[in-house]
């Protein structure tokens, strides 16, 4: 027949090395994964979604970073839902793998070895235990000497957290993105997401006179000693303002950072518990954050992501550009040597 193709058969071995030219890599990358560092190669919309396509892996050799969720939002005075979260975040954060991240230039998986360590684990009908799961499994990754960074659940994961860190490294200093202080009244034995501050500065885990917090616009019965930055302020001292007034209050030592996506005004992160209108935009905090290079951090989390309020996962990408950015951070000042 004139223009009929005639058909040639192909042999498995033959479908198998047209299939790995195309993809070179093994799909479903974190479970697949052949290597701790480099990208993946799977669609954006497909796929195991671990956090970055990081391989899914309890076995920290060789680890420099371990991401780790926490679904644990009992603690909420407001809107639950945070449990959800670091579905959320790892969902979002799927279609930034496998380029050059924004604004560094360059694949942070070029540099460090990391793993999706899965979620936290607990029993969710006894609360007055989960403080201390979360604080012995954050101890046990820190302790092989891994990087650790956190996805929460509520703020209130944030006060075990802070304890396995100074466990390690002493005395923290505290930079905080949030528009609440998180410094009520709290007895001790409370499970509460807003008074985790004012716990940790009573039991000397954090240093009040080298923390600050940015984006505030509540009031709180009291400010600890830290130094806090109002969310108006983002206009009256301006990036590079904000920048300088954290790297000069938290200095030289071992720092902790936690970011509550409710910092940022609810047209840019609705997917909240506690939203308060009159905040930064992501790409101010953003730009913040990304000028804290120099700063020490040995641990940091992103908190309170409810995706069930959000739109078009408008918040966790927006919490996924935050770890995103923190990790970015870290792999330039490994670059650096």
């Amino acid at each position: 027949m004139i223009g009929a193709c005639a058909y040639v058969p192909v042999s498995n071995a033959g479908v198998r090395a047209l299939t790995q030219s195309r993809y070179p890599r093994p799909t479903d990358n974190a479970f697949l994964a052949e290597s701790l560092k480099g990208g993946s190669h799977e669609p954006t919309y497909g796929g195991a979604l671990s956090f970055m396509r990081r391989k899914f892996s309890r076995d920290l050799t060789d680890v420099d970073l371990a991401v780790w969720g926490i679904p644990f939002d009992a603690a909420v005075s407001n809107r639950p839902g945070a449990r959800f979260g670091p579905q959320g975040v790892r969902r979002a954060s799927a279609i930034f793998d496998g380029d050059p991240q924004y604004p560094f230039g360059f694949d942070p998986w070029d540099v460090l070895a990391a793993v999706d360590y899965g979620d936290c684990v607990f029993d969710y009908g006894v609360h007055a235990e989960i403080p201390g799961h979360i604080e012995a499994q954050a101890r046990e990754i820190i302790g092989r000497g891994v990087h650790l960074f956190s996805i929460g659940g509520d703020h209130f994961v944030t006060w075990p957290l802070l304890k396995a860190h100074a466990a390690k490294h002493g005395h923290l200093a505290l930079v905080q993105f949030d528009a609440h202080q998180d410094t009520w009244d709290d007895d001790g034995g409370r499970i509460d997401h807003g008074s985790f501050v004012l716990r940790a500065v009573r039991e000397s885990i954090i240093d009040p006179a080298r923390s600050i917090q940015i984006g505030v616009r509540t009031h709180a019965p009291q400010d600890c000693g830290m130094e806090i930055i109002h969310g108006h302020e983002f206009d009256t001292l301006g990036i590079s303002g904000i920048i300088e007034r954290i790297r000069t209050r938290v200095g030289t030592g071992p720092a902790y950072l936690t970011f509550d996506i409710d910092c940022l005004d609810p047209a840019f992160a609705p997917g909240t518990g506690t939203p308060v209108a009159g905040g930064p935009s992501s790409r101010e905090a953003l730009s913040v954050l990304r000028g804290l290079g120099d700063i020490d951090f040995v641990g940091g989390d992103i908190v309170e992501v409810a995706p069930a309020y959000d739109h078009a996962d408008i918040t966790s990408i927006a919490a996924a550009t935050v770890a995103l950015t923190y990790i970015g951070l870290l792999a330039e000042k490994r670059r650096r040597g």
